[in-house]
């Protein structure tokens, strides 16, 4: 699993930007899944698990390397479940 600590490569290996792809949203690398997409499955609840299945070109260590890269992500999905609680 790639890190914060790692180089800048591994990150680029799972996640990317390029204007001709997904309209240059954030997608996973080597996919034209935009890492929004995994967002909101989380915040409706959706599993991991399901993600992969209805994407099957995101790999898993992808999906854990963003989340870990992404604090953002994270704070995202908190401030999301607070006001839908």
């Amino acid at each position: 699993m790639a890190t914060l600590e790692g180089n800048k490569v591994e990150l680029a290996q799972v996640v990317s930007r390029d204007p001709e792809v997904h309209s240059d949203d954030l997608v996973f690398a080597g996919t034209r899944v935009p890492v929004e997409t995994l967002v909101a499955y989380l915040i409706k609840s959706s599993s991991i698990a399901e993600f992969l299945m209805d994407f099957p070109t995101v790999e898993r260590w992808q999906v854990e390397s963003y989340l870990e890269f992404s604090p953002a992500a994270i704070d995202h999905l908190r401030s999301d479940l607070a006001t839908t609680a």
